[in-house]
């Protein structure tokens, strides 16, 4: 996808209502007051002999880089937040709301837009060593923790 695509997936997510329920599909998921999506994927690294794992993390790098600037351009300077202590505070028994708590357990930073009522998110993901790096957006009202 273009980084106009991947704009206007950000503009449907900034229009849409939020759920009442918890609903996830392979590319999304949204709840009460949340919505993320992954805008681009990579292919997985399980047997990988770490080149394609360059070539991969420098091409999601790249969709990053241009994303954060298109909404830049549009939203202003965004605050990049860290995650790892909100990691940290869920292991350690802490409710961690939605989308926060799913965030932090794939990416140690996002950044972050305040979107007029919503927050804007965008971040690269990854579940684990093998699985593919994931480009991912979210918007969410509810406030960092």
């Amino acid at each position: 996808m273009t980084t106009a695509e991947h704009l206007d997936t950000i503009d449907r997510l900034l229009a849409q209502e939020f759920p009442k329920e918890p609903v996830r599909t392979v590319d999304s998921s949204s709840g009460p007051g949340f919505h993320l999506v992954h805008l681009s994927r990579t292919r997985h690294f399980w047997d990988d002999d770490g080149s394609g794992r360059i070539e991969a993390a420098d091409q999601i790098s790249a969709e990053y880089g241009a994303i954060t600037q298109a909404v830049t351009e549009r939203w202003g300077e965004p605050q990049v937040f860290s995650l790892g202590t909100v990691l940290e505070r869920g292991f350690e028994g802490e409710a961690i709301e939605e989308p926060w708590s799913e965030l932090s357990s794939c990416t140690d930073h996002v950044h972050l837009w305040r979107a007029g009522e919503r927050w804007l998110v965008v971040c690269v993901a990854q579940w684990d060593r093998e699985a593919p790096y994931l480009l991912t957006a979210g918007v969410t009202v509810v406030d960092p923790p």
